[in-house]
């Protein structure tokens, strides 16, 4: 049981070791499409 605890303990003290959280970058808004589209008869 000491372990579980131990276990436990380790785990919290591990939650945000390295400094509070960031917000991520937010997307800039709009749409963007690239890319090449080819269409035909092989035979």
């Amino acid at each position: 049981m000491k372990y579980i605890a131990a276990i436990a303990l380790l785990t919290l003290a591990a939650c945000g070791a390295d400094g509070e959280p960031e917000r991520p970058d937010a997307p800039k808004p709009g749409i963007s499409i690239t890319g090449k589209a080819e269409i035909g008869i092989t035979g």
